[in-house]
């Protein structure tokens, strides 16, 4: 299912990118929304009465509405963010406490590692649910761990392999233990339909600059009373004095100091760009293109992890993976190589890294064919 759109992406031109898991590209709609904004009112929101406040004030807050609906969320579930990173680190700062446990999967990016890592030192326990040794998500596993934990923070589509792990099942079984869940959605929002009500998280964290927008996090939370700011300044408080202060309600004290203002209008575009053309449509082009590719790369033997077709194929060459990057970018073709921030997955099963070669929906069979051609030239190297 072929989607016409590269002609909205001014940078591609002839070139070959597959490292959308990192970071994906901007279409024009995007980049004019965000230009219209210093062009027409760069000013503050939510502060200033003057007309170009008045203006920032409107379109930020329409944008709220429009990245809120794009995930079935309401206006005032949302907070912006600096990035998914930071969402999850809200969490980890401000939901769990001293003896609280912390369950995660064993493919989790260092977003969703580090925090609950680093929680550790104010006496938070964390534990990794093991992979089954199919490398899927082990439930039966989960089922026993969950009993007793505070929270449950799990990927929902790896950017090690593009597996999706069975989240609604998650959900199910950790709350029925009575557990919450946060959800790191940075590699789903982008690629699949993602409604927060019918999922049933608790909170969810995912990125503009993997979804055709600019660098900001947006943190779904289904009860936001929950969380403490950990960030305070100007736009937290209603009013304070030399010994006092009284925060604001609802997501605004979370969203602390001036926003990123062309960054929520812009990824506002890229909400509506995404949704003219339909996630569905989106998924399944990726799933053909994906498929393709990861075909063409066994029949070269060359192993592909992770134990189902997707968008994202992470493999291993004959030869050094930094060595194939280098020399696909020679030929014309941007992939990532490394570890790509899950180095506790690649340390713990003796792998030094892999190429991984991301796709999206300005990405095509001919350049999947391009690819492979390359990949049969290094192989031969």
């Amino acid at each position: 299912m072929a989607i016409n759109c590269r002609k909205d992406f001014p940078c591609l031109g002839k070139k070959i990118y597959f490292d959308s898991s990192c970071m994906s590209l901007r279409p024009r709609q995007v980049i004019d929304a965000m230009n219209g904004y210093y062009e027409k009112n760069p000013a503050c929101a939510g502060r200033s009465s003057h007309s170009w406040g008045r203006e920032v004030t409107k379109q930020t807050e329409d944008a709220r509405k429009t990245i809120a609906g794009f995930v079935g969320a309401k206006q005032d579930q949302i907070v912006f963010t600096k990035n998914t990173t930071e969402s999850l680190n809200l969490l980890a700062y401000s939901l769990v406490r001293k003896g609280d446990l912390v369950l995660t999967s064993d493919r989790e990016h260092n977003s969703n590692l580090v925090p609950w890592l680093f929680a550790r030192e104010r006496g938070v326990k964390h534990m990794a649910v093991p992979s089954s040794k199919d490398e899927t998500f082990d439930l039966e596993k989960f089922a026993e761990m969950v009993k007793g934990s505070r929270l449950v923070s799990v990927v929902h589509t790896s950017n090690l392999d593009g597996y999706t792990l069975p989240i609604k099942e998650i959900i199910k079984i950790a709350h029925e233990a009575n557990v919450l869940v946060a959800v790191d959605a940075a590699q789903a929002v982008p690629h699949h339909k993602i409604n927060v009500r019918k999922l049933g998280a608790d909170f969810l964290a995912f990125s503009g600059h993997k979804m055709l927008g600019p660098p900001l996090g947006v943190l779904y939370g289904k009860e936001l009373e929950r969380l403490s700011p950990f960030i305070l300044g100007g736009d937290t408080v209603k009013k304070t004095t030399y010994d006092s202060y009284e925060l604001m309600d609802g997501a605004r004290r979370l969203e602390a100091g001036l926003q990123n203002y062309p960054g929520i209008i812009g990824l506002a575009a890229a909400c509506r760009y995404l949704g003219k053309i339909g996630m569905d449509k989106i998924e399944k082009h990726e799933l053909e293109l994906g498929k393709q590719m990861r075909t063409g790369l066994e029949q070269l033997g060359m192993k592909v992890l992770g134990p189902t077709v997707t968008g994202i194929n992470s493999f291993i060459p004959k030869i050094d993976v930094g060595d194939a990057g280098l020399m696909l970018n020679e030929m014309g073709v941007m992939v990532r190589t490394g570890q790509h921030c899950c180095h506790s997955w690649f340390n713990s099963r003796k792998l030094k890294g892999s190429v991984r070669a991301s796709l999206y929906l300005y990405n095509t069979k001919e350049e999947v064919n391009i690819f492979l051609e390359k990949m049969k030239m290094i192989a031969k190297m």
